[in-house]
């Protein structure tokens, strides 16, 4: 979840896309075939390398490239299928990846990945299913890629994964009062809803305390919340007054009587909560030190190697990449039995064992309890419990 530049949970970037009729996709442009399969395929992959997302399609592209480099050992081809990457900038606007997308499926391509935004991916799964093609949707948070149609899967988590990692703050949410402190506008409201939906379910309480963009004095609103008595309080808030909504908090003793909860973004974020750092709870989708297994290892070493960070969104990336060199390996370029060699998949990636579930594609996945220690004038993440998948797993949706 970002503080100085967006929120994670739950951002959907409006767009507005034209579909694309139908054509029959092959195995990649220019290739032939062989007994067991294509000699070669190539894979699409459409995310932000300009625009307000760049950096986390930096991440994400840095986690695929190494991903593809250890599931094939380095060549970039599994049993004797080369697999070649075209790489399109989306910019974060729908309409430009629209337009890569059937550039792509035009030249034969019937493998997409990506995107770090939630509009695009959508607009991307639609593509998917008007072309029956393979997508693999990235670091796009929102709920509605699962279960999208059946040729769209997810690489990475989604926002209810999210919100039920901070409900298991508490022991038993049950019975319990949950304040929604967040933006009075679609993005705070929405999170709103999707306490309610997740947690609400539960048997919890959620009260929303909602305030206006253009506020700029929170006292008022920090009192709000205190006479509340919420058993714990989930913060979803963007913007440039983040900063002042924090102190605001810390200063009426919020973050001292009360549980409070919200996303770790990536690392530009760590130093951005000031006094309040060490008192905040952060649920935590990703950070290099969390998981301890071989695979993490590897991928961090990759990425370093090649010149980048790890960070939020790399597992994404090499999570798209595993699951895709898995279905050339299994379904020989046939979209149908890629599909289906993907569906209740379960394999090893940097944050341990994840399992595609087969009835809605969503990614089950363990999360994390974090927070920042301070070290000397800044902040670092440090793991307090990780969150079995099983656990904060989404509720399962009807396929479209």
């Amino acid at each position: 979840m970002r503080v100085t530049k967006k929120l994670l949970l739950g951002a959907v970037i409006a767009s507005a896309a034209i579909g694309l009729s139908a054509c029959a996709p092959g195995t990649g442009a220019g290739a032939g075939s062989t007994a067991s399969g294509p000699s070669e395929v190539t894979v699409g992959v459409i995310t932000s390398e300009t625009g307000a997302l760049a950096g986390y399609g930096k991440q994400y592209l840095d986690g695929f490239k190494a991903g593809l480099n250890y599931a094939t050992g380095g060549t970039n081809t599994i049993d004797g299928t080369k697999i070649t990457v075209d790489y399109r900038d989306d910019a974060g606007n729908p309409d430009t990846a629209v337009t890569a997308a059937k550039d792509l499926i035009g030249q034969g391509v019937n493998i997409l990945a990506g995107s770090a935004s939630s509009g695009v991916a959508l607009k991307l799964a639609d593509q998917a299913a008007q072309n029956k093609v393979l997508f693999i949707s990235g670091p796009a948070a929102t709920d509605a890629i699962t279960g999208a149609n059946k040729y769209t899967f997810r690489s990475g988590r989604e926002s209810a994964q999210d919100v039920a990692t901070a409900g298991t703050f508490l022991p038993d949410i049950s019975g319990k009062n949950v304040v929604v402190f967040a933006q009075n506008n679609a993005f705070g409201q929405g999170n709103v809803a999707a306490v309610k939906a997740i947690l609400g379910a539960k048997g919890a309480t959620v009260t929303p305390v909602l305030v206006a963009e253009d506020v700029t004095e929170f006292t008022p609103f920090a009192q709000q919340v205190l006479s509340a008595k919420p058993d714990l309080v989930f913060v979803a808030w963007a913007g440039a007054t983040t900063g002042a909504m924090w102190q605001s908090l810390s200063q009426q003793g919020v973050l001292d009587q009360i549980p409070v909860v919200t996303g770790l973004g990536d690392s530009s974020t760590f130093n951005a909560y000031g006094d309040a750092s060490t008192k905040i709870k952060f649920l935590n989708h990703y950070f290099p030190g969390a998981p301890s297994n071989d695979v993490n290892t590897k991928m961090i070493d990759l990425i370093t190697q090649a010149g980048g960070t790890p960070d939020l969104f790399s597992p994404d990336g090499f999570n798209a990449a595993l699951m895709i060199v898995h279905a050339i390996q299994q379904g020989k370029g046939d979209v149908d039995q890629m599909i289906s060699s993907l569906e209740g998949y379960t394999f090893d990636g940097p944050k341990g064992s994840n399992t595609v579930r087969a009835a809605d594609h969503a990614l089950i996945q363990d999360m994390y309890q974090v927070k920042l220690v301070a070290n000397g004038s800044s902040f670092t993440p440090q793991l307090v419990d990780t969150v079995k998948g099983a656990d904060v797993a989404p509720a399962p949706v009807t396929m479209k």
